[in-house]
């Protein structure tokens, strides 16, 4: 039977795997094509002044739509 300090993440077993994976696919790559015009989105920085509401909520998820419906674009 598996014992419970079995069933914690354990970064250091499997960290360098997917860092290696990644790399090998060129995930965090960014290529420039020059035939297509560059798009840049800068999300909100997170320091809200005073409590955080549903406006904040609002605000962050704007520029998290745009930015993942360019990058689905292509």
């Amino acid at each position: 039977m598996a014992s419970q300090q079995d069933a914690r993440y354990q970064p250091q077993a499997i960290e360098q795997k997917w860092q290696n994976a990644w790399d090998g696919a060129e995930v965090f790559l960014a290529r420039r094509d020059p035939a297509r015009q560059k798009y840049y989105v800068l999300e909100m920085f997170p320091y809200p002044s005073g409590r955080i509401h549903m406006g904040h909520v609002r605000n962050y998820t704007m520029g998290d739509v745009v930015a993942r419906y360019k990058m689905a674009q292509g």
